[in-house]
């Protein structure tokens, strides 16, 4: 696996005219990380709610 260095010396060596392209990738990845987070969030919601809902739990939190 490449490290940051190893990247940045590709990029540095491609013609400049592919400098918007590699930024609109690096763009994507960074949206289809956010997407992938809510969905992870509304999908454990409904089956951790079982065990965050209650009355313990709110005693637990309710001093932070």
């Amino acid at each position: 696996m490449p490290n940051r260095d190893a990247l940045l010396r590709e990029i540095d060596s491609l013609p400049s005219e592919y400098l918007q392209e590699i930024f609109d990738f690096v763009g994507y990845i960074k949206q289809k990380q956010l997407k992938a987070i809510p969905e992870t969030m509304l999908f454990s919601e409904t089956s951790l709610a079982k065990d965050w809902d209650t009355p313990e739990e709110d005693a637990a939190w309710e001093k932070l």
